[in-house]
C-alpha cells in the first residue's frame, strides 16, 4: 500500500498495473476503500529490485494485501506461492477474483480475515517474504512484529511501509538491509540474521 492511487476510473475506482514478470502490464483494480493505499509503482520497482536474488521459489506472505499490488507481483515475478490476508470482504473478493482472471490459483491463495488472526492460526510451512504495511491510524505495528517472526524462515525479509520520518522497531534479529522513502512514506527491507559473519547493507 501507499498514498498514491492508480489513475480514477468510472465509479470512484483506479487501478494499478502489475510492473513485470509473467502478468506484466496487468491492470489491477483499486475500489475506493477508506485507508487504501496502493503501492505506487516507483516504490515496487525499487522493492522487487531489492529482491529479486531471493524472489524465485519463494513464499511469500501480504498481510494487508489491499488492492495485491505486491503479492501479485510477487507472483507474477516468480513467488512459488503467494498468501494475500485482506480483513475487507470487497477487497477480499476483488483479490480472488483477479487471481481467478490471472489463473493463478494454484500459486496465490486469497484470505478473508484479520491479519493478526492469521498470524496465530498460521500453521503451516514459514514464510520466506512477508510484507506488512498495515493501515497507519490502526496501531497494528507492536502486535503484528511480535506475531510475525514466528511464521518466518530462519533467513527470511520483512518488508515494511510506515509514515515518513517512522521506523517501527523489530526485534535485534533483524537487521536493516535497504530503506529509502517519499513525502508520506517510509519504506524498508529487514533480513532476519541468524548465521555470523553476514554483513547488511545501509541505505541504497
Amino acid at each position: 500500500m501507499n498514498a498514491r492511487r492508480g489513475k480514477p476510473a468510472a465509479g470512484g475506482v483506479g487501478s494499478v498495473r502489475i510492473i513485470a514478470g509473467q502478468w506484466r502490464g496487468t491492470r489491477l483494480p483499486v475500489p475506493d476503500r477508506p485507508g487504501l493505499r496502493p503501492t505506487s509503482d516507483r516504490v515496487r520497482e525499487t522493492l522487487f529490485n531489492w529482491l529479486q536474488p531471493v524472489l524465485p521459489g519463494a513464499r511469500v506472505l501480504d498481510l494487508f494485501a489491499g488492492s495485491g499490488a505486491l503479492g501479485l507481483e510477487a507472483a507474477s515475478r516468480g513467488a512459488a506461492h503467494v498468501q494475500l490476508v485482506e480483513a475487507d470482504g470487497a477487497l477480499a473478493q476483488a483479490l480472488a477474483g483477479a487471481a481467478a482472471r490471472l489463473d493463478a490459483q494454484g500459486r496465490v491463495a486469497v484470505r478473508r480475515g484479520d491479519a493478526l488472526a492469521f498470524l496465530r492460526d498460521d500453521s503451516g510451512e514459514p514464510w520466506d517474504i512477508a510484507f506488512v504495511d498495515p493501515p497507519f491510524a490502526a496501531g497494528l505495528w507492536p502486535a503484528v512484529l511480535e506475531l510475525l517472526p514466528a511464521r518466518l524462515a530462519a533467513e527470511a525479509w520483512i518488508y515494511l511501509e510506515s509514515p515518513a520520518e517512522c521506523a517501527p522497531d523489530l526485534p535485534a534479529e533483524w537487521a536493516l538491509h535497504r530503506e529509502s522513502g517519499t513525502r508520506d512514506v517510509r519504506y524498508a527491507l529487514y533480513r532476519r540474521v541468524t548465521l555470523p559473519g553476514i554483513q547488511n547493507a545501509a541505505k541504497p
